[in-house]
């Protein structure tokens, strides 16, 4: 006994294509494909926000640190440049500290004869 007739009558009948459906399966996976894109690119946008903040963090280190270094050297110039540390240093070099004698003659001298000067070219000129 055979349950499949070995001629079947309904070979040759062909379906009509159900344009609806189709539209349906292309508007579907339009919007799975729209999805999937929103959430590889807020992926990225996640991970790049991640990676600014570890650049971030490191620079804001690096900034401390650089300022650290900066009072450092500024406190070691200061110490350097210290006078009581100068004067030896000055000394070795042959130098010797300034008179007050030497100081008021290059400050006061010149505005004197400037303005003695400036007098009698004034009195000149009015008599002219």
């Amino acid at each position: 006994m055979e349950r499949f007739p070995k001629e079947q009558r309904n070979a040759r009948v062909r379906r009509t294509r159900d344009v609806t459906a189709l539209s349906r399966l292309a508007l579907l996976l339009f919007c799975g494909l729209v999805l999937a894109c929103g959430f590889v690119f807020a992926a990225k946008q996640h991970f790049a926000a991640v990676q600014y903040g570890y650049k971030s963090e490191s620079l804001r280190n690096e900034r401390k640190k650089l300022i650290e270094d900066n009072q450092r050297l500024a406190l070691e110039r200061d110490k350097v440049s210290a006078p009581a540390r100068l004067e030896p240093a000055a000394r070795q070099l042959g130098l010797q500290p300034a008179t007050a004698a030497q100081m008021g003659q290059g400050n006061s001298a010149k505005p004197k004869k400037e303005t003695a000067e400036t007098k009698t070219s004034a009195k000149k000129a009015s008599m002219r």
